[in-house]
């Protein structure tokens, strides 16, 4: 094992993690133009963009800038000025990445016959394209790509399986979860992960997060991250209540709701099925059979839990 996994590790069943998170992407992901095409230079135009703007913005100047200059001769052909006014215009970032920009359409036109490169070391060769945005344009046009690594993939590597800062461990981890020649939507569908459901603040459960059943920070509450350097409190939250449940049905398996609860709580008080008081006489705890009960609800309409009577005796355990 190299240094870079020497303190940490996936989970063993990576398929299941692979399944997961691109069923997830397929079944709802935000709508981008970009993410309908494979056009290499419509790609590079939106990653570009990217950088330095919001996705929302980039959205209608990525329209104006492709109806302006639709092909990379076009682009090539055009006057730098116009180019970089265009980008003035429209408060896409630094001026340098219109010229780069620009020149790169030109040296497809003029060294490669009008054809992208279509590998990430051939894409590099390009003006102004670093090894991220190869990455992207070989991955996104080509399917063709490696893992991406940036700041969302990160943040998600972190508190889903634990991986420590350390690049060398993220470029592991995620090269070793990628599924092989699927490049596009993989890298699309973690991070879109980390752009709607691993947030700085976290969405788990309203974003319906495909991995909540090995995420290490949804079990244990600590939502840190190498891009969110205070720990938000969650101590006592529903949330690590129900990271509590899953870690409890992990270990075990099965559990019945008077074992899981005092599992999930030190303070839980069963009471009886029925609203019936307890050997104490209290019927009506804070954290009682009720408030278990809506803890596994949640999770059953996540689908991560099913909840089952056996001899009389509601069973919780994860869904498979």
């Amino acid at each position: 094992m190299s240094d870079a996994q020497s303190d940490w590790s996936l989970p063993d069943d990576r398929g299941a993690v692979r399944d997961a998170l691109v069923s997830w992407y397929e079944a709802d992901h935000r709508s981008f133009p970009w993410r309908e095409t494979d056009d290499p230079y419509e790609i590079l135009v939106s990653e570009v963009m990217s950088q330095q703007t919001q996705l929302g913005r980039v959205v209608e100047a990525w329209a104006a800038f492709l109806d302006r200059w639709p092909t990379p001769a076009d682009l090539a052909a055009a006057d730098r000025a116009d180019v970089v006014g265009f980008w003035t215009d429209h408060s896409l970032g630094y001026n340098n990445r219109a010229k780069y920009l620009h020149e790169a359409a030109g040296q497809v036109v003029d060294e490669y016959d009008g054809e992208f490169p279509t590998t990430p070391e051939g894409l590099q060769d390009l003006m102004g394209v670093g090894p991220y945005t190869a990455n992207a344009v070989a991955s996104f046009a080509f399917d063709n790509g490696d893992a991406v690594v940036d700041t969302n993939v990160k943040r998600v590597l972190h508190r889903a399986f634990d991986v420590p800062d350390d690049d060398a461990a993220f470029e592991a981890a995620a090269g070793a979860l990628m599924p092989a020649g699927e490049s596009r939507v993989w890298n699309n569908a973690i991070m879109e992960l980390g752009g709607v459901a691993c947030e700085k603040s976290p969405n788990c459960d309203a974003a319906g997060c495909p991995w909540r059943e090995w995420c290490h920070a949804y079990e244990t509450g600590d939502f840190t991250a190498p891009d969110v350097p205070t720990q938000p409190s969650f101590e006592g939250s529903r949330r690590q209540m129900r990271g509590r449940v899953i870690s409890a049905l992990k270990e075990y398996e099965e559990l019945p709701l008077s074992k899981l609860g005092p599992r999930v709580r030190v303070d839980y008080v069963p009471g009886g099925d029925d609203g019936s008081a307890d050997e104490n006489g209290d019927s009506d705890a804070e954290y009682g059979r009720e408030w278990l009960r809506g803890l596994i609800a949640d999770l059953e309409d996540d689908g991560l839990v099913e909840a089952v009577e056996s001899d009389g005796e509601t069973l919780a355990r994860l869904r498979r």
